[in-house]
C-alpha cells in the first residue's frame, strides 16, 4: 500500500483532478502521494476547462492531466480513498471490499478528521507507520462515534454544467474539506 490519497469522482474531469491539485499543493511538505481516477471516466480524457483554471490556480501546471477509469489496484494502493458522493464511495468499496476502513467521502472524512484529530496520537502510539495510516485509523475510529449526517452533507456538488464561479465555489469546498485532513495529518505525525 502506497502512503498515498486517491481522490474519485464520476468522470475524473472536475471534482477529483481538482482536488488531487488542491491537495498536492496543501500536502507538499508531506511524503504522501495525491492521485485521483474516477468511476465512469474514460482513460486519457483532458479535464474540463474550468476544473484547469482552478487547478492552474496550485501553482501547477494541468497541462499534462488526463482522466483514468477507477480500478480495483487504485484502491488497494491507496491509504485513504476520498470521494465526491456516497454513491462512489459504495462503488470503491465494491470494487476493493478490503479498502472499506479507508474509503469515505471527503466531506465526511473532514467531519471525522476534525473529530477524531486528539485520536491520531493514540493511533500513532500503536502499529500504524505514517502520519496518513495514523490520521486514517484516528478517522475510522470516530466514524463510530459521530452522529450520521444528513443524506446532502456527504455529497460534493458536481459542478459539470456550470460556470466558472460554480467550479471556483467547488475547489473552495474541497480546501474547505481538505484543511481538516491536513490538520489530522499532523497531529499524527
Amino acid at each position: 500500500m502506497v502512503d498515498g490519497v486517491l481522490f474519485v469522482c464520476h468522470a475524473n474531469m472536475c471534482r477529483s483532478p481538482m482536488a488531487e491539485f488542491i491537495a498536492r499543493r496543501l500536502l507538499r511538505e508531506l511524503p504522501v502521494v495525491v492521485t485521483s481516477a474516477g468511476t465512469d471516466a474514460p482513460d486519457g480524457a483532458a479535464m474540463h476547462p474550468y476544473a484547469v483554471e482552478v487547478a492552474a490556480r496550485t501553482g501547477a501546471d494541468p497541462a499534462a492531466f488526463r482522466t483514468r477509469r477507477l480500478r480495483p489496484e487504485h484502491l488497494t494502493r491507496a491509504a485513504l480513498v476520498l470521494t465526491a458522493t456516497r454513491r462512489q464511495r459504495s462503488v470503491c468499496t465494491a470494487l476493493a471490499p478490503a479498502a472499506l476502513h479507508r474509503t469515505f467521502t471527503l466531506r465526511q472524512f473532514a467531519r471525522l478528521a476534525a473529530a477524531a484529530s486528539t485520536e491520531a496520537t493514540e493511533a500513532t502510539a500503536t502499529d500504524v507507520d505514517s502520519p496518513l495510516r495514523a490520521a486514517v485509523a484516528a478517522a475510522a475510529r470516530a466514524r463510530g462515534r459521530l452522529q450520521p449526517a444528513t443524506l446532502d452533507a456527504d455529497d460534493l456538488g458536481d459542478p459539470i454544467g456550470g460556470s466558472p464561479a460554480d467550479f471556483r465555489r467547488c475547489a473552495e469546498e474541497i480546501e474547505r474539506s481538505i484543511r481538516p485532513v491536513l490538520a489530522l495529518i499532523g497531529t499524527a505525525g
